[in-house]
């Protein structure tokens, strides 16, 4: 929604109980009692896929894929048979909000973590729930799982992520959705802005922070991988295309050709959530046919950065 100034402003109102080790929330870590329910076209939900599939936690906590598209209700498990998710017996997410608060106002967002014993949800607080994957279960990850958020990087990795959140992640909404001409360029210009600071950044380092992957990493890519299909024409961040920056083009290809995060990609899908669901920005519904997506498996040319990939088991 915007503001009186025509200023995009999120609702960040979310549900933060966690999933810990100690239950202090009433939620212990546990394998097969929770469901991570997501969608494949949102970049928020993408963060948790990535995470999940990079610490190997597909055994222990399982999957929903709503649709890519949903009404003022909530997303919906369209892609499933029957139109409902397997474990959860539910046709919409909004379902196991309600079932743990009635008269739930705020919005119904992936990602989402529901306890399948009781089919209510735990949280959608995106931010946290992949922290939370990283450190809380810890003890369930694969062999040789990367450290994606690593104590002596903590710091750095969050003053990353707040910039990159505010301009870039946040900042192609302020700029898709914004009500007046002003407040449109104000997060044009930021946008770019952050964005030839990040090209600068990664001039001479393989990933944001360290010499490995980290979160920083997973939440930038969601982004990225959106630009070029999305943003850009979608949302009117048109100075330039992804393509046409060299080096974090270069970045973005990398880190799709790396197990775990270009297989979490359907720019299909993608493309039909923005272009349909916002009907306010495109009234008419149509789904551009391109970009060719070939590109994004063309040479990178950043391993002479240093730096290992994150290994990756070969899971789905």
């Amino acid at each position: 929604m915007a503001n009186s100034s025509g200023e995009f402003s999120r609702d960040q109102r979310y549900i933060n109980s966690r999933i810990t080790r100690d239950g202090r929330d009433g939620y212990p870590v546990e394998p097969g009692r929770y469901r991570l329910v997501v969608s494949r076209a949102c970049p928020w939900a993408n963060r948790s896929i990535i995470v999940r599939r990079l610490l190997g936690l597909e055994d222990v906590l399982s999957m929903g894929v709503c649709g890519p598209t949903h009404d003022e209700r909530s997303w919906t498990f369209d892609l499933d048979p029957g139109g409902r998710d397997p474990v959860l017996g539910i046709e919409r997410l909004q379902e196991a909000f309600l079932k743990r608060y009635p008269d739930y106002d705020k919005g119904i967002t992936v990602p989402a973590i529901v306890d399948v014993t009781s089919g209510k949800v735990v949280t959608n607080d995106f931010a946290q729930i992949t922290i939370d994957l990283s450190l809380e279960w810890a003890e369930h990850h694969r062999p040789g799982a990367p450290q994606l958020y690593p104590e002596s990087l903590r710091d750095e990795i969050d003053a990353v992520n707040e910039v990159v959140y505010r301009d870039v992640n946040n900042g192609v909404y302020r700029a898709g959705f914004a009500g007046s001409q002003e407040a449109y360029e104000k997060a044009y210009d930021q946008l770019f802005d952050r964005l030839d600071w990040l090209s600068e950044r990664l001039a001479g380092q393989r990933y944001l922070v360290g010499d490995a992957i980290t979160e920083a990493d997973i939440r930038l890519f969601t982004t990225l991988a959106r630009f070029d299909a999305v943003y850009h024409g979608h949302f009117k961040c048109n100075r330039s295309k992804l393509s046409e920056m060299p080096v974090l083009w270069a970045y973005a290809r990398d880190l799709f050709q790396t197990p775990g995060f270009g297989d979490t990609i359907d720019f299909g899908q993608i493309k039909e959530h923005y272009y349909v669901v916002h009907r306010d920005i495109n009234p008419t519904g149509i789904v551009p046919v391109g970009p060719d997506p070939s590109g994004w498996t063309t040479p990178h040319g950043r391993e002479e950065l240093g730096g290992p990939p994150a290994p990756v088991t070969d899971r789905p």
